[in-house]
């Protein structure tokens, strides 16, 4: 079973802001219909990561209503970093180069 951690939060990150330039050019931009790949291709490997990774598929703990899970609000956080730098990283070298 797949445990969410901030290690796999950031993982799943890294993982989602280099897959979606990749589909994004196959299957999106401008000239494109916006067709079916590229939705199952962002469900597949961008949404689905980061629900494993940064979510999980079970309850940690019961949920209280007036309580914010601080764990989840840290994996998100450390996800969406991730991606930003990332991306930032990847613009860089594409650049440079």
């Amino acid at each position: 079973m797949i445990r969410p951690s901030p290690l796999t939060a950031a993982l799943a990150g890294v993982f989602s802001a280099l897959a979606w330039p990749v589909l994004w050019s196959r299957y999106g931009g401008a000239a494109s219909t916006g067709g079916i790949e590229l939705i199952i291709g962002t469900l597949l490997l961008v949404a689905l990561p980061a629900h494993a990774f940064v979510v999980g598929f079970t309850r940690s703990q019961p949920a209280d209503a007036r309580k914010v899970d601080t764990a989840l609000v840290k994996r998100i956080g450390t996800w969406l970093a991730a991606s930003v730098v990332t991306a930032l990283a990847a613009w860089a070298w594409r650049t440079a180069s």
